[in-house]
C-alpha cells in the first residue's frame, strides 16, 4: 500500500468530532504557551503529557502535536505586536515584525507571519507523507551497532552543528547522558548514582526533569529580566487580510528557500530556532534591498517563519521513523510515547499505522485550524499579554508542580522540580543549550543498550561499528561532524590573521 493510501487512511483515523475537537483544543492550549513567555512549546508539552494518560495514544499525540504547532503560531503574535518573542524560534520575526506593526501594518504583518507558517508547516507535513515510508524501510536495515552508530550521529551533529559553543554542547549532553543512567543498570543489575534514595531505584522521570529546566528555569530567567510590555494595535482588518495574502506570491523565492533551509534543520538537530535565523540571514543576504531589513521588510518576515514552522514539522520525521528525536519538543513527544509503551522507530510503522498516519494526517488538519484560530483570537491573547506578570507567573509554578507531582504522586519529584528549575536557570544564564541535555536523556538508555548489544556481539571490539557499509558510513559521518566544523572555523580565523598586502 502507497503513502497516499496509507495516508487517507489516516485522514479517516484524524477526522473524527472527538479528535477535531482535540486539535482546536490543542491549538488554543498552544497559543497560551506561545503567548505568554516563560512557557514554551517543549514546557507546555510535558506539562500536558500526565493530563493526557486517559486517552488513547493516538488521540494523546493529536492533542500534544497540535500544541505544538498553536505554541510556534503564538511567538509570533508576541513577537509582532510586542517585540517579545513567546518562542526562542520567533526572535528572528521580531527583528522586521515590530517595525512593520509600529508603523501601522500590524495586520500585514500578522498576516504575513501566519500564511507564511502556514506554508512552511505544510510543506514539512509534505515531506513527512513521502518520506516516512521510505525512511522506516531503510531503518529496518538496522541492528543494535546501527542503531548506536544513528545515536552517535544525533550526538555529534549537536555538537558540531548547534548554535552553542561545542564545548557547552557537550556538557549538556554528558548531563543528560549522567542523568538517563541513575537508577537500576537493565543488563547488569547494578544500581547507580542514587546517593542512597530510594526514589532514584526506578532513576529520575523524564517529565519532571523537563517540567523544571523548561517550566521554572524558564520563570526564572523571564522574573530576573522583567517585563514591559509595550504592545501596538492588533485588530485584524479583513480587507488587509486579503490584500496581504495576493501579495505573498510575489515572495516566493523566499519561502520556498527558507523551506528548504526549514526542512534540512529540521531533519537534521538544529531545529526551529536555528533555521528561523539562517533563513533570515539568507533572506537578507540574497535581497537587493537587504540594508533595508530591520525595518519591516516583508522578507523578512517570511524567511524565519516559513523556516520555523517547516523545521518544527520535518523534526517529528527522524522522531518517529529512527526514534531520534531533532528537537526538544520533539524529544519530549517521544518520552510521551514511551511513556505510552509506544517505541518510535521502524516497526512503528509496521505495528501502528493507524497511529502514525492518523497523527500525519492531523498536522495536515491542525495546521489549518491554527492558521485560523491565530487570526481569530489575536486581538484576545494581545489583551491577554496585559495581564501583570505577578499575576501569570504563580498560576505557571502551579501548573509546574501539579504536572510533576502527577507523575508519580512523589513529594520527592517536586523537589527535582525545583533543582532543574535552577539547573535550566543556570544553564540559561551561563548560554548552556538544554536541547542537548533532553535529547541525551532520551536517547542515553537507548544508546547505551546499543552499545551494550554491540559488544557482546563483537566480543568487545569497537571494530562492529565499522563492520559493513552501513554502519561504517553513518560513523563517518558522526566523525565528520564533530571534526568539519571545527576546521571550518579554525581556516576561518586563519585567514582572518593573514594581513592583506
Amino acid at each position: 500500500m502507497g503513502n497516499f493510501d496509507l495516508l487517507m487512511q489516516g485522514f479517516g483515523v484524524a477526522i473524527t468530532p472527538m479528535h477535531l475537537l482535540l486539535m482546536v483544543a490543542g491549538v488554543l492550549m498552544g497559543l497560551v504557551v506561545g503567548v505568554l513567555p516563560g512557557l514554551g512549546a517543549p514546557n507546555g508539552v510535558s506539562l500536558l503529557i500526565p493530563l493526557t494518560f486517559s486517552l488513547d495514544p493516538t488521540s494523546a499525540i493529536i492533542l500534544l502535536s497540535s500544541m505544538y504547532w498553536g505554541a510556534l503560531f503564538g511567538g509570533s503574535t508576541t513577537s509582532i505586536l510586542f517585540n517579545i518573542p513567546g518562542e526562542p524560534s520567533s526572535v528572528a520575526t521580531t527583528f522586521d515584525g515590530y517595525p512593520m506593526a509600529r508603523s501601522g501594518e500590524s495586520t500585514r504583518a500578522l498576516t504575513l507571519a501566519f500564511m507564511s507558517a502556514g506554508i512552511g508547516a505544510l510543506t514539512g507535513v509534505i515531506v513527512i507523507t513521502l518520506l516516512a515510508g521510505w525512511a522506516s524501510n531503510f531503518a529496518l536495515r538496522f541492528g543494535a551497532p546501527e542503531y548506536f552508530a544513528v545515536y552517535f550521529l544525533a550526538f555529534a551533529a549537536f555538537i558540531g552543528m548547534g548554535s552553542a559553543a561545542p564545548m557547552k554542547t557537550l556538557v549538556a549532553l554528558t548531563t543528560g547522558l549522567l542523568l538517563s543512567t541513575v537508577g537500576m543498570d537493565t543488563i547488569t543489575g547494578s544500581v547507580r548514582l542514587t546517593f542512597g534514595y530510594s526514589e532514584l531505584l526506578s532513576g529520575i522521570s523524564f517529565l519532571v526533569v523537563v517540567i523544571g529546566l523548561f517550566g521554572i528555569g524558564e520563570l526564572l530567567s523571564t522574573v530576573q529580566e522583567g517585563l514591559r510590555f509595550r504592545g501596538v494595535a492588533s485588530r485584524i482588518d479583513l480587507r488587509d487580510v486579503l490584500k496581504t495574502i495576493a501579495e505573498l506570491p510575489r515572495y516566493w523565492a523566499t519561502s520556498a528557500r527558507s523551506a528548504l533551509i526549514g526542512i534540512w534543520m529540521g531533519i537534521t538537530p538544529g531545529g526551529p530556532t536555528a533555521a528561523s535565523f539562517m533563513s533570515y540571514g539568507i533572506a537578507r543576504s540574497a535581497s537587493r534591498k537587504g540594508k533595508a531589513f530591520g525595518t519591516g521588510r516583508p522578507e523578512g518576515i517570511i524567511a524565519p517563519e516559513t523556516a520555523d514552522h517547516s523545521a518544527g514539522s520535518c523534526a517529528m520525521l527522524p522522531m518517529l521513523a529512527l526514534g531520534v528525536p531533532s528537537s526538544a519538543t520533539a524529544a519530549v513527544m517521544m518520552g510521551g510515547l514511551m511513556i505510552w509503551g509506544l517505541t518510535p522507530g521502524p516497526m512503528l510503522f509496521a505495528t501502528q499505522p493507524d497511529f502514525v498516519w492518523g497523527l500525519i494526517a492531523s498536522m495536515y488538519v491542525s495546521n489549518l485550524i491554527g492558521v485560523v484560530l491565530v487570526l481569530a483570537t489575536v486581538p484576545m491573547f494581545a489583551a491577554l499579554l496585559r495581564i501583570p506578570f505577578a499575576v501569570i507567573g504563580p498560576m505557571i509554578v502551579a501548573i509546574c508542580f501539579v504536572g510533576a507531582y502527577t507523575v508519580s504522586n512523589s513529594t520527592f519529584d517536586l523537589w527535582l522540580v525545583l533543582l532543574f528549575g535552577l539547573v535550566g536557570y543556570l544553564f540559561s544564564k551561563l548560554d548552556y543549550p538544554i536541547a542537548p541535555l533532553v535529547l541525551a536523556m532520551v536517547l542515553g538508555h537507548k544508546a547505551e543498550n546499543a552499545f551494550h548489544q554491540s559488544m557482546v556481539l563483537s566480543d568487545g571490539s569497537l571494530g562492529i561499528f565499522f563492520a559493513n557499509p552501513l554502519v561504517s558510513t553513518i560513523m563517518a559521518v558522526g566523525i565528520a561532524l564533530l571534526v568539519v566544523p571545527k576546521v571550518l572555523a579554525f581556516g576561518s580565523r586563519f585567514r582572518r590573521r593573514i594581513p592583506v598586502e
